[in-house]
């Protein structure tokens, strides 16, 4: 019998995608992100330590002055989606003024139960929501955020242009999408070193201290499948964002992804 023989007819085969290097359907990848997260929202911040020796602290401040929210009384509302543990937003309304507030969505309860306690502890509750929310079918009406942001997050969505898509319809004309993401580094030295780190030393300190390192592997793994800058910049233009532009960091390490909604 041949190959084509062998072939499920078209139409009929399930839909399968990325998780990590394995291919999942896609109706499981996002339970198994799920998964991910809830075993490490506790430990967010050490995640985030480890896989980048602490420079998500830099990037997470360029990040924020890229979106420069503005410092008076003026409303502005920002949607900080995959913003669970609430570290995004916080340092947003830390930099704003008092008529910025954001809403904090996440798919993950986990992840929101422990940005709510960190809100609390900052005496910031009042001027941060947070929504359990999934990316590709957002909660909320068109046109309703002046800012969409999300940091760390797009690359576990399972439909990244529905989540896309959903960016755009929420955001008012004249708003802005920004995405912080991991990417690929482009120095050949630099590449060799963080191949070996990440696919080594990040899944075997990640299991020391958090007892997970399988979770670490997957988050390793879903860096190397994320489109690299220039590709992930085309879909944002295919989602109808225009005036993209994307900015590398740490010779490409991560980028940070700009759009507005004309």
């Amino acid at each position: 019998m041949s190959n084509e023989e062998n072939k499920a007819p078209e139409g009929n085969a399930p839909e399968t995608v990325n998780f990590g290097f394995r291919a999942v359907g896609a109706d499981a990848k996002q339970a198994m992100v799920n998964e991910v997260f809830a075993s490490v929202a506790e430990r967010y911040d050490q995640m985030n330590d480890l896989m980048s020796v602490g420079l998500h602290r830099l990037w997470k401040d360029d990040f924020v002055a890229m979106l420069s929210p503005p410092k008076g009384p003026r409303p502005f509302k920002v949607l900080d989606m995959a913003g669970g543990t609430g570290d995004i937003a916080q340092r947003i309304v830390k930099a704003a003024g008092v008529g910025t507030r954001v809403t904090v969505a996440d798919i993950s309860a986990e992840m929101l139960a422990e940005g709510r306690r960190r809100a609390d502890k900052e005496r910031l509750s009042g001027r941060l929501d947070f929504t359990v929310a999934n990316a590709e079918a957002l909660p909320f009406p068109d046109r309703s955020f002046d800012a969409y942001t999300i940091a760390f997050g797009i690359r576990n969505v399972t439909r990244i242009d529905k989540a896309l898509s959903e960016a755009f319809r929420v955001l008012r004309p004249g708003g802005r999408f920004l995405c912080l993401e991991f990417s690929h580094v482009d120095v050949p030295g630099l590449k060799a070193l963080y191949d070996l780190y990440s696919f080594t030393a990040i899944p075997a300190v990640g299991k020391v201290v958090t007892g997970d390192g399988a979770a670490y592997r997957y988050l390793v793994e879903s860096i190397r499948t994320f489109p690299d800058a220039k590709k992930f910049a085309a879909m944002i233009e295919a989602a109808g964002f225009r005036q993209v532009t994307h900015r590398v960091l740490t010779g490409g390490v991560v980028a940070i992804h700009s759009g507005w909604r004309i």
